[in-house]
This record gives structure tokens, C-alpha cells and sequence, in this order.
């Protein structure tokens, strides 16, 4: 089922990157940064590819915004991902001063956002993105379904 409205670009991008994910082998997720509307940093999960456990698809590309930005502070800057943060991605968020955090679907087992810890709400996190969760719900939440489903 499509969502009632276009999905924004870098969410669709997003998207994009969560299917190479799986094409190589990775868990689906794919993340976006902009600034000012256009995309600075990208990436998908490369933990297997790299044999990096930090590589999650929100990490590479906020690396890559970094990179682009000369700059480790990414003030002013949105993130899209297929998939609720984890307590790592999220504590990396809030340390990069991410203005907006947009995710496709939630992670029961593993988020950290509106799930688990709820990172943003504790008193020692000392930046809180604006968050928006179920955009993409959908067609995120269909990807790791299938992905998970074809290793059973």
C-alpha cells in the first residue's frame, strides 16, 4: 500500500540504498543526510562488508556528510533512514546536532528512539532532534520483512 502522499526524495533515496543493502548481502537499511534540500552524505549498512559493527547505514552517511561539510558538526542538517535508529546511531546523532530526524519504521527490538532507551528523552542527551517516524512504513517495514523471512 502506497502512503497517501509522495514520498520526499531523500526518503526514497533512502529507500534506494536499503535495496543495494540487500543485493549485497547487508540488512536493508539506507540513510540519507541534506542540507538546504540537497543530499550531502548517503550510505547503507556495510557491517558484513567491511567487518565493521559501527558501519550502519545512518553512521556511513553521516561520515560522508561530515567529509563533504569539513566538519563533524552537522548543525542544519536533516537525516532520513529506512529503519529507527539504534542507541549507538542515536547517541552519533545527537553528537553531530542533527536538526531533523526522519525514519520509515520502528524497531521494537532494536530502536532507540521512540523504542528502548528513548535516547533523546533522557536528561544526558544533550542535543534532541526534531523526529518524524513512519514515513516509508510501509515499504521499509516490507523490505526487512522479506529479507529476514528468505534467511529462515
Amino acid at each position: 500500500m502506497a502512503p497517501p502522499f509522495p514520498l520526499p526524495a531523500p526518503m526514497r533515496r533512502a529507500l534506494d540504498l536499503a535495496r543495494a543493502a540487500e543485493a549485497a548481502g547487508e540488512v536493508p537499511i539506507g540513510a540519507v543526510v541534506t542540507k538546504d534540500d540537497a543530499i550531502i552524505g548517503e550510505g547503507e549498512n556495510r557491517n558484513r562488508r567491511d567487518n565493521d559493527p559501527t558501519a550502519h547505514a545512518e553512521i556511513v552517511a553521516m561520515r560522508a556528510a561530515a567529509t563533504h561539510l569539513g566538519d563533524y558538526r552537522l548543525t542544519g542538517c536533516d537525516l532520513w533512514v529506512t529503519l529507527e535508529p539504534c542507541p549507538m546511531c542515536a547517541g552519533a546523532i545527537s553528537h553531530a546536532r542533527i536538526a531533523r530526524l526522519y525514519y520509515a519504521v520502528g524497531d521494537p527490538k532494536g530502536g532507540a528512539i521512540e523504542q528502548g532507551p528513548r535516547l533523546f528523552a533522557q536528561p544526558q542527551c544533550l542535543h534532541r532532534p526534531d523526529v518524524y517516524g513512519g514515513l516509508a512504513e510501509v515499504e521499509a517495514s516490507a523490505l526487512l520483512r522479506d529479507f529476514f523471512a528468505a534467511r529462515r
